[in-house]
């Protein structure tokens, strides 16, 4: 007989896991994440290519740090900003994908 006891998560986790969709929740930040998806770049690149000002992709831009989604590398005195890590690029891929289906129907 198979378990039809649901698994919840705990207030803590789900937290996380909210706060970490909430990063998407932005038309601007998954622009900016869709812009890294294959390098890293710099804030004036972001800025031109999502269409922001510098100010205000900066701002996006430390969101997403504290969200840790986002990752930066100094070269000089110009900073470099990429994505944190695979799992990031998976959930914008999925979603992406997701959109794009539900586009088709």
């Amino acid at each position: 007989m198979r378990d039809t006891t649901p698994d919840v998560l705990n207030e803590e986790i789900a937290a996380d896991v909210a706060e970490l969709f909430r990063a998407f929740s932005d038309t601007s930040r998954v622009r900016i994440i869709a812009a890294m998806a294959n390098c890293e770049v710099n804030v004036n690149t972001l800025a031109e290519a999502v269409g922001l000002s510098e100010s205000a992709t900066s701002h996006h831009l430390r969101s997403l740090r504290q969200m840790r989604l986002v990752r930066t590398r100094k070269e000089g005195r110009e900073v470099f900003y990429c994505l944190d890590d695979e799992h990031i690029l998976a959930i914008y891929r999925v979603g992406l994908d997701h959109v794009l289906h539900q586009s088709r129907r």
